[in-house]
């Protein structure tokens, strides 16, 4: 019954995205800078670069915020707007409370290197979605720090690459509401998650791929700590391993790795958790969990390239879900506020 439901919200997403999903980016362009703002690129890799460099927790975190921004009216930046004394914002809200999104410092710093560059030309939207596409394969602050000991050039994280479809605009006003209500969160079952991205016009083989983005960075004890003391579809070993650093009660921003056995890499280690009970959150398991996910789980998991080609695919799909174009929204000046009217 659970796998009928699951094939049913899968072709309702396929249905979506066959008509251009809701207010779908065919206006988007790889090359819609290529004259207004050509350096645009090679300002906002090398602004990635120094920010992974300073710190190595800084490319899953702007990621992170890429996806939670996509999920809440669309990639619009509308989650980089700070709160009002009128109108509170995404920040707080839902799944982004507690700090568990931080990087805005980041793409402040690469906005104000942007704006010296082409004045009044890229938006917010565009900056985040490409700070998220190169924060995947650049090197990374520990290795760096330590290369005297490395002959050879440090590793990097080794994720894919992609050609980002370019020409969003900014929102002018958050979705608070949005943001308690459309994202998943790390105890939703398999059924909410893939009614949460065919909510956007994505698949489940699109959640398959993009949940394999947890092949980096870190999950505060409050986020898994169910996970390791109650559920029954938890490896024992691993188990134990994670409640030695998250109690049963108080530690709620005690940090593990959400992906523990190569934690700095971007590779199908995500995958071989799963297929092995190691998922940390309650929603990374779910996607191997005796359902129709499982083959895809068992793909990826074994098979590195297949996972890096569907990924980099699912991005640019979720990176089209609802961007606002031509004259719809603005280019803000500043990411945080919308721009003196």
């Amino acid at each position: 019954m659970a796998a009928a439901r699951l094939l049913l919200l899968a072709a309702a997403a396929l249905a979506l995205l066959a008509c251009g999903g809701p207010r779908a980016g065919a206006q988007l362009s790889a090359g819609f800078y290529s004259a207004a703002c050509p350096a645009v690129h090679g300002v906002v890799r090398q602004a990635m670069s120094q920010a992974v460099m300073n710190d190595s927790r800084s490319g899953a975190a702007v990621l992170r915020l890429f996806f939670h921004d996509c999920f809440v009216n669309g990639c619009d930046a509308s989650l980089l707007l700070d709160d009002t004394p009128t109108t509170p914002g995404e920040k707080g809200a839902g799944a982004n409370a507690g700090g568990s999104t931080f990087g805005f410092d980041i793409i402040d710093a690469i906005k104000t290197q942007v704006e010296a560059a082409c004045p009044a030309t890229v938006s917010c939207a565009d900056i985040l979605a490409l700070a998220a596409r190169d924060s995947v394969n650049l090197f990374l602050s520990f290795f760096l720090s330590h290369a005297p000991r490395f002959r050879r050039p440090p590793p990097q994280l080794g994720g894919p690459s992609w050609a980002v479809p370019l020409g969003r605009r900014d929102a002018t006003f958050p979705n608070a509401t949005g943001a308690a209500t459309d994202l998943p969160g790390p105890g939703s079952g398999l059924a909410a998650l893939v009614a949460a991205f065919a909510a956007k016009g994505l698949t489940s083989r699109d959640l398959a791929a993009l949940s394999g983005a947890h092949t980096v960075g870190m999950a505060r004890c409050a986020s898994f700590r169910t996970r390791v003391y109650c559920d029954d579809d938890v490896a024992a070993s691993f188990a134990a391993q994670r409640r030695q650093g998250c109690p049963a009660s108080g530690g709620d921003n005690a940090l593990a790795p959400l992906d523990a056995a190569t934690p700095a890499d971007f590779d199908n280690g995500y995958y071989q958790n799963l297929v092995a009970g190691a998922g940390l959150l309650h929603s990374d398991q779910e996607l191997f969990s005796n359902g129709p996910l499982d083959s895809l789980v068992r793909l990826y998991s074994t098979n590195g390239a297949a996972f890096s080609s569907d990924f980099a695919a699912s991005m640019v799909r979720l990176g089209n879900v609802a961007p606002l174009t031509g004259t719809d929204g603005e280019i803000r000046l500043d990411c945080r506020k919308r721009n003196p009217v």
